[in-house]
């Protein structure tokens, strides 16, 4: 096991491992700028629409406190969006309050 040092395979093997660096900083870039564009067509894609019916939850996330149109600008923060046939039955069953400014209970033909 006496080999002599092969410096000029050192020399090869530096070359090699600069190449390989420089590839790898290329196919860096190149995710980078896919990234970007992922990025930027995100940011273009619309916003759902908001729902047709809301409710509004209460403090403790359960009972509901308003039925709101989905464009209403007096829902609070804590709401979910709800079919037609939801917002009927809350209103109805439930007995939930309509929102007194969108009046959805007027919009869906429920009337006291």
């Amino acid at each position: 096991m006496n080999e002599k040092p092969r410096p000029d395979y050192l020399v090869r093997l530096r070359v090699v491992e600069a190449y390989l660096r420089h590839q790898l900083d290329q196919v860096g870039r190149w995710i980078a700028e896919e990234e970007r564009k992922v990025a930027a067509a995100e940011a273009r894609r619309e916003p759902p629409p908001p729902p047709d019916w809301l409710v509004e939850q209460g403090l403790n996330g359960r009972a509901p406190v308003y039925v709101h149109r989905g464009d209403c600008w007096n829902a609070g923060k804590r709401r979910r969006g709800v079919t037609r046939d939801q917002a009927v039955r809350a209103l109805t069953e439930e007995a939930v309050p309509a929102c007194p400014h969108c009046r959805p209970d007027t919009e869906l033909g429920i009337l006291d």
